[in-house]
């Protein structure tokens, strides 16, 4: 573990032709932060040349590091980054949506507010089909769990490394992210809810279907059973 050192986790996917850029962007962003940070890159199961992208990505620039996954999925490939991280704050973010002002701005509340969660609660998405698959999700959630807050899955999330409970996930899908709440909910995390208006995706195209969505919906209540 490094102190004042920032790990920021990006998981990814079939993303040879942009994750440059991006690493790129984060990176002149991250520049305007007086504290060291580092990027630790998780290609994981790419069909493309990602993970060929990801190490020459390494070689050019020493604050990035690359830890790859032969498993698919979000799940693994956030456990596996943070495992690997070496900061004293720990972040994880969707690189294809995250804009580099965004990820700036939740990493400040994360300074200022040591003692608390920092999580981004997006307020834009790009059709009605998505918003109402969003909130239908968020309120089962915030059913079952006893859940305050909103956007379930939104990221960045940011929090210290002594909230050790965080590093303890086990979840190997998408219901990572609930996962993450949960803990937070039951360690008594304090949580700070950051508006985010950006909608730009870098490139590529999302994995959530019709199909991944019921899974998720079905996951949460199952989630639910198994820690009463």
């Amino acid at each position: 573990m490094a102190d004042g050192l920032i790990s920021i986790v990006l998981p990814v996917h079939n993303q040879a032709d942009h994750i440059g850029g991006v690493v790129a962007e984060y990176g002149e962003a991250l520049g305007h932060i007086r504290t060291d940070s580092e990027i630790v890159l998780v290609p994981n199961a790419c069909r493309d040349d990602s993970e060929a992208v990801c190490y020459a990505l390494a070689r050019e620039q020493a604050a990035v590091r690359v830890v790859p996954s032969a498993r698919g999925g979000w799940g693994p490939a956030v456990r596996l980054g943070l495992e690997a991280a070496q900061g004293d704050i720990l972040c994880y973010t969707n690189s294809a949506r995250t804009e580099p002002q965004d990820l700036v701005l939740l990493l400040y509340y994360a300074l200022t507010n040591p003692d608390a969660v920092i999580k981004a609660n997006r307020k834009i998405r790009e059709h009605w089909s998505r918003r109402l698959g969003s909130l239908l999700y968020n309120l089962e959630c915030r059913a079952l769990f006893d859940l305050s807050n909103w956007d379930i899955n939104g990221t960045p999330k940011v929090f210290p490394r002594r909230f050790t409970k965080l590093l303890d996930l086990t979840r190997d899908d998408d219901l990572v992210d609930l996962e993450f709440n949960v803990i937070c909910r039951r360690e008594g995390y304090p949580m700070v809810e950051v508006p985010i208006f950006s909608r730009r995706r870098h490139g590529g195209r999302s994995t959530t279907t019709l199909r991944s969505a019921i899974r998720m919906y079905s996951g949460a209540y199952r989630l639910s059973r198994e820690v009463r």
